[in-house]
Parts: structure tokens; sequence; C-alpha cells
């Protein structure tokens, strides 16, 4: 299938990229500069310089293909203007076809939740309040449109855990927690996230979200305690003032869920926990 996909090289979208190819998908990547195409084109992939911020633009890439994937971000205050282009293009382009189409959410917009399924209500934080109405369009367009809600995605030396194995420590050496460590993330390894990608491109029938979490949940202080030898409780203005009001909010979420739509489409994730991991020492080659 030809995928244009957006994001290539970012953290999940670079692990969807490789999972394409490696299953015999042809891949247009949109990228913004000719570094990035430099990159997209060594892992095998056609890059497309261009602006995902021009929808009549990226409506025209979108009639080409046969399907899409969105993993790109516009970069903080510019993620709602550029979802929006994105699904503006989508809708157009994918209407009235049975083109399929996977745009990228995040389960923060489920907000505080011991156990979250798939289509609960969106409660989002801040950082994330701009999200459920663009998706909400989306899953309602009757193009074939899922939505993948990612949880704290780990692996390969990436992502949000770094915060914990640099966070700060006190006089004796014992590592601050983000917030008292009570809290539970909802995590996901980048590779089984990138299956999630292919699963729901392949099999949903659209108008679905997916939350893409592997089922283990555990809470900020059993991270901190696999990365230090001590840890000690931080609080939600130490957070704040060290990340960000909106971004600690986020990560002082208490979140725990199965991700049961996604198994159902037959995702089995079975990599090591990110709690593994971080006792390993966060390898890159995991």
């Amino acid at each position: 299938m030809e995928i244009l996909l957006t994001g290539g090289t970012g953290y999940i979208g670079n692990a969807v990229l490789r999972r394409l190819l490696a299953t015999g998908h042809e891949v247009t990547a949109v990228v913004r500069s000719d570094d990035a195409a430099a990159a997209v084109r060594a892992a095998g992939a056609t890059p497309l310089v261009g602006d995902l911020f021009d929808s009549h633009w990226l409506r025209g890439q979108l009639e080409t293909v046969q399907g899409a994937i969105h993993t790109a971000a516009g970069g903080d205050a510019d993620d709602a203007a550029l979802n929006d282009s994105v699904i503006d293009a989508v809708v157009a382009a994918f209407g009235g076809t049975d083109k399929p189409f996977v745009h990228t959410g995040g389960v923060w917009t489920y907000g505080d939740n011991p156990d979250i399924a798939d289509d609960d209500p969106q409660q989002p934080p801040a950082i994330t309040a701009w999200r459920p109405a663009g998706e909400s369009r989306l899953l309602a367009s009757g193009v074939r449109a899922s939505v993948v809600r990612p949880g704290i995605v780990y692996g390969h030396g990436g992502g949000i855990p770094n915060l914990l194995a640099t966070g700060p420590r006190d006089d004796d050496g014992a590592l601050t927690l983000i917030g008292t460590g009570d809290q539970h993330w909802t995590t996901v390894h980048v590779d089984e996230l990138a299956d999630l990608y292919l699963l729901v491109l392949d099999r949903a029938p659209g108008g679905s979200a997916y939350v893409g979490a592997n089922g283990t949940n555990p809470t900020v202080r059993d991270l901190g305690e696999a990365v230090a030898p001590a840890v000690v409780s931080g609080s939600g203005d130490e957070a704040a003032d060290r990340l960000g009001e909106a971004f600690a909010e986020a990560l002082l979420l208490d979140q725990q869920t199965k991700g049961t739509a996604a198994r159902a489409l037959g995702w089995q994730p079975s990599a090591p926990s990110l709690v593994d991991l971080l006792r390993a020492g966060y390898p890159a080659e995991r």
C-alpha cells in the first residue's frame, strides 16, 4: 500500500516508518527540511518536502496515495493549527473513499481515570485541551479514520522516561520524584506502538479511538526506584517550577488502562516493561 506519513523523523513516527517499510509498504514521508529528507530517504522512504499547515497542498498529496498516518507535531502553540490543517485535508481527500487514515492523539485527554476504556469521555488537562474537538470531528466525518492515543512512550533510551533518569537529587543523592510518585502512568514501548499503528491502518473500520498502552501501569515511585537507590517525594509546585505548569499537570495525572480495543484488533504487546528497562540503565538498543 502507498502510505503518506507525517512526522517520520520523530520518536513515534520513525518507529512507524521502519515498521511500514519492513512490511512492504511504499512510504512517502512529508518533511520540513533537506536534512530530514535525507534521513527518511536513507531509511528507504520517498521524502516530500512540504508544509502541513497548507491544507490545500496536503489534500493534493493525499489524493495520490492509498492511506495515511499522522504522527507529526506542530510544536507547542502550533499543535492545534497543524492538526486542524491535517484533518481538513484528510476529510477533503479521503471522503467518499475507503482509504484508511490513522491520527495521533494521547492518553492524557482522558484525565484522571483509574480504568480508562477506549470510548470514555475525555477530560483533558490544559496541555491537550485542544485535541478532543478535532478528533471528534474526524471520527464523525465518515472517513475511515481512527485515532491512536498513546500512553507514555518508552524504549531505545528515548522519550519522557528520561525526565526520571536525569531528575534532580537531594543533598543525600535521593531522586526527587515528579509529584508524590503515587500517580500511575500508562506505558507503551515505541516499537510495539508502531505495530499498533499498522494494525489500525490495516484492520480498523474507522470511527473509533484506540488507547496505545500495554496494560502495565507503574507508579512514578516504581519508576523512580528503578532508576535510583533512593527516592523522595516531590510536590506539584516543584514539578511545575521545573517542568512548566501545563506539562507537570499532565505528568501528575493518575491513569491506568488495559487498552482493550487494541487487543481486539490482534495487538499483543510483550516488550520489556519500562520498569525493567530503567532498572537495566535504559539502554538505547532496547
